[in-house]
């Protein structure tokens, strides 16, 4: 009985040395935190998204204090920047809001599956077995980007495919990146542009048509009747010049498969 009571109070008077020696050594060593950093991150949403490039509004407000620029944070918009220009005693430059697109209309009835998938639940998990569907570049469908969401802007859709909630959305970017797949992208969220909402890459037209009925078939009618000439084709997927293209929807009303929209 007396070795156990020598015990615990041996250990209970080496938890008091150490938390005393661990209290003295913060006090010794710690960093004074720049009284201008608490300010910006005051000002900041506190969504933590990185939609910023940074680990979370505390990264941000450090990088802020040490000259970055404050246009970066997309949750908070114009009126994070107006804040921090205030604090920083800068002008605030026009932040662009930006919204997440699913460049992708490869859904149920309109995708065809492979077969049935019984392996892990997940996108990422998914693409390592080849998929779910024949196309190897459509949306895989399991919702990893609505997982990471922070704004509640991504659900799952009837057709399988997430949906985009834009007066929720702050194009952080945060499901682009988590997409293994690369069929999200943001794009501007108040001026009208031209998207082709496909990511096939196959140069078969015919294999096209066998794995999506709404996939793009590199017909090129898009770039030939482009009044603007401002549509090119990147590895089979149109892509357009925003400097050129005036939103007309010809290339809309003039593709046989409508991947082409004016959002």
């Amino acid at each position: 009985m007396m070795i156990i009571w020598v015990t615990a109070g041996f250990a209970a008077s080496l938890a008091l040395v150490l938390g005393l020696a661990l209290g003295l050594f913060r006090e010794l060593f710690k960093v004074e935190e720049n009284p201008l950093i608490s300010c910006l991150r005051e000002v900041l949403p506190g969504a933590n998204c990185g939609g910023c490039g940074f680990p979370g509004c505390d990264g941000y407000a450090a990088a802020v204090a040490g000259g970055e620029d404050i246009s970066r944070c997309t949750a908070g918009g114009n009126a994070a920047a107006e804040a921090l220009a205030a604090i920083m005693g800068i002008s605030a430059g026009a932040v662009v809001s930006m919204v997440s697109v699913r460049c992708c209309l490869g859904g149920n009835g309109t995708a065809v599956k492979r077969g049935i998938y019984t392996g892990l639940k997940t996108c990422r998990g998914a693409k390592i077995a080849g998929g779910t569907k024949l196309c190897a570049w459509s949306c895989i469908g399991f919702g990893d980007c609505v997982g990471v969401c922070k704004f509640g802007a991504l659900s799952m859709g009837a057709d399988g495919l997430p949906a985009v909630n834009w007066s929720r959305c702050t194009g952080c970017k945060v499901c682009v990146a988590e997409c293994p797949q690369g069929i999200l992208r943001v794009i501007p969220k108040n001026k009208k542009i031209t998207l082709a909402l496909c990511s096939n890459r196959n140069p078969v037209r015919s294999a096209i048509r066998k794995t999506c009925r709404v996939g793009c078939i590199k017909c090129g009618i898009c770039v030939k009747q482009c009044p603007e000439q401002c549509i090119t084709l990147d590895n089979g997927i149109p892509l357009v010049d925003y400097n050129k293209c005036t939103a007309c929807g010809t290339c809309e009303q003039k593709c046989p498969t409508k991947v082409m929209r004016v959002l």
